[in-house]
């Protein structure tokens, strides 16, 4: 199930749009339709504005897998800063559809979008193929936060960034199974709680 929410949005049963906004890059300020969907809590603003300036903001020719899409705001915001590919995973049939439409809304050939379970997908991804990994899987389900963070390692290049997306603070033994890499950033806005993980330069 979906993602991450704008303020404490308590979504409706109903299936309506509200809208969220990219805040950066070749599509800044345009606004993207997102359903109201039990479950659906896009990335905050200041989240993201946040997690993209540790990154660089310029994301040009790197190769980005958001493997719990909801409303793409996350790949949305790394397609719009020049990534040169971003692979969103999402499970739900309708939140699948409403990215497909806000992708064909931009215009966006760097996006590819699979209606999968994030998990079995990641399996079958070829090691090192992607350079910034997006985690954000249904809060409150710390085993299945533990099964994503285990499955990401394969497909993270040696100089990846992984962003990790909660509702509490990670654990140190959650990233046990990603041998060498440390949190090297992390904040909390509201009920998110977010960190940055990367490889630590061996002497």
């Amino acid at each position: 199930m979906p993602r991450s929410s704008l303020t404490q949005h308590t979504p409706s049963r109903g299936g309506k749009a509200h809208t969220i906004r990219i805040i950066g890059g070749d599509w800044k300020r345009t606004p993207l339709p997102v359903l109201d969907l039990d479950g659906l809590r896009p990335t905050p603003d200041r989240v993201r504005e946040t997690l993209f300036n540790w990154l660089g903001q310029d994301l040009s020719g790197q190769r980005c897998l958001d493997l719990f899409a909801g409303s793409g705001a996350l790949g949305f915001e790394a397609a719009s800063r020049g990534a040169a590919r971003v692979l969103m995973v999402e499970k739900s049939a309708k939140a699948a559809a409403q990215i497909r439409a806000n992708q064909a809304k931009l215009g966006a050939r760097n996006i590819e979008i699979a209606e999968a379970d994030a998990l079995r997908l990641a399996a079958g991804l070829a090691p090192g193929s992607f350079d910034v990994i997006f985690l954000d899987p249904p809060f409150g389900d710390a085993a299945l936060l533990q099964r994503a963070i285990d499955a990401v390692a394969p497909p993270a290049a040696p100089d990846a960034a992984i962003y990790v997306e909660c509702g509490d603070p990670l654990d140190p033994s959650a990233i046990e199974s990603l041998a060498g890499w440390t949190v090297v950033r992390e904040g909390k806005a509201g009920a998110v709680r977010y960190h940055l993980l990367r490889r630590q330069n061996e002497e």
